[in-house]
Order: structure tokens, then C-alpha cells, then sequence
């Protein structure tokens, strides 16, 4: 039980003696800090005696040091051993300096961090490798024994990550391939060759928006689900009950959602195939007047199946990175919620940017290849 704090002040011919009891504390003390010092304001040859104190805490140490002026003279200090090293302490901080805040440096700032940006992408580079290495040596594990493959969480996957998202990639993909005609109309008319626009609607959909479009809803859909779900797994603990449990979490976590976007990515590309070139379909059909037979007798004849497959051999390396990069930052998440926010963001920052550059690494290969 708190005993409130107390002092007396005694006067002799040696000085001034106060002597403190009870408990000084920041609970306990309340005002009897500032009293002692007003009390003791004037005191000349100045005694305190601590050893009555029940207890003492560092609000209650700064009280005396401040009443008592100095600790440096050895003789105006009554305490046990255990006390005056916490004043000692007390009085250690007060009298330290406070740290300058820093200033810019300007060069050498820049040139600091630009240094440690390069380490952490040198780190951040490593760590891809060792997880694909991991990926890599579970997945050739599971396809030389098949019973390891845990078949529910993969069907699982699939249906939320892939199968959910059809009606938000065929909405996407139409109103894309209606933008697409549109413009292609309206611009063609000019040269009154605005028959073309079927070729046009054709190649920017088979080729291009249908994998793009379909990638980046996923990346920004199922990315950052695989994030936060490994995430608050990884900070609840759940991951490392697995291993001790022998579980592999790349087995049980990371496996099922790869090889479910690697399924069900080439799906979504061919419905959002579907659902553009309909979107550019009901575009010329109510502007220019072409009707469905001549909008499809147009496309095989003029665009091909060669366009479709270029869009479709996108869609595994697609799968790969959007999945890889989702699972890779959920197993980088922390202890709290602040990191497992971070790595969320940065799931879908670095897959919207990686399909970007492979999208443009294609086009480059293909241009190459004359295709």
C-alpha cells in the first residue's frame, strides 16, 4: 500500500537536515516535490536524509536532486547504497546534453543515400534469388512426388484469386476495348478508312490491353491479398508453428497460390479477350455500322491467331511475378501493423511495375522476331 510522501526540517548549528519518509514516487508524491523545494530554497549547509524512504522512483530522485542543488558534495546525501545509485543515474541524465538535431549535409547526405538505396536493392535482389531458389526446389519436389501436393488450398486459391475476378476483368476489358474503338474511329475517319478500326481493336486487344488489363487488376487484387494474408500469418506466428511442426510454409503457403495464378491467369486473358474485342464489336456495330459477321470475318482474315497467342504467352511469366512478389513480401512482414501495411504497398507497387517492364520486354523481343 502507497504511503504518502512526507519530510520534516531540522535546524542545528551544523545546518539544515531534511529528513524525507514515505513513499516518493510519481503515484505518491504528488505537490511534495515543489514544497521541499521551497523549502529548502534558502538552506545553507544543507543535510537530506533519504534513508526512511520506502520508495523511490526517478520522479521522486529528480525531486531531491532538484532541492538539494548539487550531489557533488559527498557529505549532503543520507542514502543506502541502492538509493544514491539511482540518483546518481538521475542526475547523470540532467546533466547530459541534449543531441543537436542534424543538419542537412547536402552532397554528402544525397550521396549517403543513394548508397544505402543501392545496398538495400543489392539485399533486396539477393533475397529474390534465394526465394526463387526455395520456389524452385518445392515446386520440383512436389512434381516428383504428387502426394505432397495439397490440392484443396490450391482449388481454394484458384477460386478466390482467379475465378472471383472474371466479372471485374470482363467489365474492365470491355469498357477498354469500347475506349479503344472509339479512338480508332474517330481518328481513322479522318483518312476515311475507318473499316481498319477492326484491325486496330483487334491488335491492341489480342496483343496487348487483354494480358495488361488482366495483370494489373490481379496484382492489385490478388497480390495484395497473398501480402496481408502470409502477413498476418507471419506476425500472429502461425509460420513459425509450422515449421515446428516440419510444415514447409513455401509448400503450404507459397506453392498453392503460384501454381493457382499460373492456372488461372490464362483464363482471365481469355475472357478479357473476349469481353474487349466485344466492347469494340458494340462500338462499330452502333457507330459505323458493321455488323458482327463483317467485325469476325475482318478479324480472322486480317489480325490472326497470331496476335491471341502473343497476349497468351504473356500470361504464365505474368502469373509468376504477380504471385512470387506477393508471397515474397508477405513472408517479409514484421512484428506489427505499421510493416505488414509496407509490404502490402509494396506488393502492388513492384507488380504493377514488373508487368509494365515485361510487358515492354516482350514488345521489344517480339519486334525483333518480326511478330
Amino acid at each position: 500500500m502507497d504511503r504518502a510522501a512526507e519530510y520534516t526540517i531540522e535546524e542545528d548549528d551544523d545546518g539544515v537536515t531534511a529528513r524525507l519518509t514515505g513513499d516518493w514516487t510519481a503515484e505518491s508524491m504528488g505537490a511534495m516535490g515543489l514544497s521541499l523545494d521551497e523549502a529548502l530554497e534558502t538552506a545553507r549547509r544543507l543535510t537530506i536524509d533519504l534513508r526512511r524512504i520506502r520508495r523511490l522512483d526517478t520522479a521522486g530522485a529528480y525531486a531531491v536532486i532538484r532541492a538539494a542543488k548539487t550531489l557533488h558534495a559527498e557529505g549532503n546525501i543520507q542514502a543506502r547504497p541502492t538509493t544514491r545509485r539511482l540518483l546518481d543515474l538521475v542526475e547523470r541524465a540532467i546533466e547530459t546534453e541534449p543531441v543537436p538535431p542534424k543538419r542537412p549535409q547536402g552532397f554528402y547526405d544525397l550521396m549517403d543515400r543513394l548508397g544505402r538505396g543501392i545496398i538495400d536493392m543489392a539485399f533486396d535482389v539477393f533475397e529474390t534469388m534465394v526465394f526463387v531458389g526455395h520456389l524452385l526446389f518445392v515446386t520440383g519436389r512436389a512434381i516428383v512426388d504428387p502426394r505432397r501436393i495439397r490440392w484443396a488450398a490450391w482449388v481454394s486459391v484458384a477460386e478466390r484469386a482467379g475465378l472471383d475476378a472474371i466479372p471485374i476483368v470482363a467489365t474492365t476489358s470491355f469498357f477498354i476495348g469500347a475506349v479503344v474503338a472509339l479512338l480508332g474511329v474517330n481518328m481513322l475517319q479522318q483518312f476515311g478508312a475507318s473499316v481498319f478500326a477492326v484491325e486496330l481493336i483487334g491488335i491492341a486487344v489480342m496483343r496487348e490491353f487483354n494480358i495488361v488489363i488482366t495483370a494489373v487488376l490481379l496484382a492489385g487484387r490478388s497480390a495484395s491479398a497473398f501480402a496481408a494474408e502470409i502477413g498476418s500469418m507471419k506476425m500472429n506466428q502461425e509460420i513459425d508453428a509450422m515449421q515446428v511442426m516440419g510444415v514447409d510454409p513455401f509448400e503450404a503457403l507459397v506453392l498453392p497460390r503460384f501454381a493457382a495464378m499460373l492456372l488461372t491467369i490464362p483464363l482471365l486473358t481469355f475472357v478479357a479477350t473476349l469481353a474487349g474485342l466485344v466492347g469494340g464489336l458494340v462500338v462499330t456495330w452502333t457507330v459505323l455500322d458493321l455488323g458482327p459477321a463483317f467485325f469476325m470475318q475482318r478479324m480472322v482474315e486480317n489480325v490472326g491467331a497470331t496476335q491471341f497467342w502473343i497476349g497468351m504467352s504473356k500470361a504464365p511469366v505474368m502469373a509468376a511475378v504477380i504471385a512470387g512478389i506477393g508471397c515474397r513480401q508477405g513472408l517479409e512482414v514484421g512484428g506489427d501493423v505499421e510493416s505488414l501495411g509496407r509490404r502490402v504497398t509494396a506488393a502492388v507497387v513492384q507488380a504493377i511495375f514488373a508487368i509494365i517492364l515485361i510487358d515492354a520486354v516482350f514488345a521489344l523481343i517480339y519486334m525483333q522476331l518480326d511478330l
